[in-house]
């Protein structure tokens, strides 16, 4: 076989990859109940509950950390990331992309076995995220119901086995000088 028949296969593999694992690897399932959005955002209208495990297809938009989806129903809208997990394996224990996948392999490996991965990516906060946040009052008060005093710190380190130590604190950074310039990047942080 010549250099030019070995790409063009890889490139025909690649090709038909593409196409077969888009279609399977899009299939996923609600985590935990949660409402479908008209638009990505906590405070979009309900388009309906969606419980937890129930089947959602990504149509492949995202706008932040919100996914848009569409429900066997045939409804379209907006779910967090958080709340969609992978599609459950059918009772065979294999999905259909795991399946189109190693038998693409098996052009290549008389044999090898590849299996399907899928992963979520989590990014960071974007200009427009930071200029567009509001405060969360809500979240806020809920956080704040978990507080815990100096004593309730204190049973649960008794109750997990967890032991004192005393951690000498980080020396603070020099300031600036007065003239604006910031500290140069070889500069020592001691004091």
């Amino acid at each position: 076989m010549t250099q030019w028949h070995i790409r063009a296969i890889w490139a025909l593999a690649l090709g038909l990859g593409a196409l077969v694992a888009p279609v399977h690897a899009q299939e996923a399932s609600i985590k935990r109940a949660t409402e479908l959005r008209e638009s990505p955002g906590d405070k979009a209208a309900s388009l309906g509950a969606l419980p937890e495990q129930s089947a959602v297809v990504r149509t492949g938009e995202r706008q932040g950390s919100w996914v848009k989806v569409r429900t066997s129903q045939g409804k379209s809208g907006w779910v967090h990331m958080f709340d969609l997990g992978a599609q459950p394996a059918s009772a065979s224990g294999s999905s259909s992309a795991a399946s189109g996948l190693r038998g693409l392999g098996g052009l290549f490996g008389g044999g090898s076995t590849t299996t399907a991965t899928a992963t979520v990516g989590i990014r960071g906060l974007s200009a427009e995220d930071i200029a567009n946040a509001q405060p969360n009052p809500a979240a806020v008060g809920q956080a704040e119901k978990m507080r815990l005093d100096a004593e309730q710190a204190r049973q649960f380190a008794g109750a997990a086995a967890l032991r004192q130590r005393s951690v000498e604190p980080l020396p603070e950074p020099p300031r600036p000088a007065s003239g604006g310039t910031a500290p140069s990047p070889d500069s020592n942080f001691v004091n």
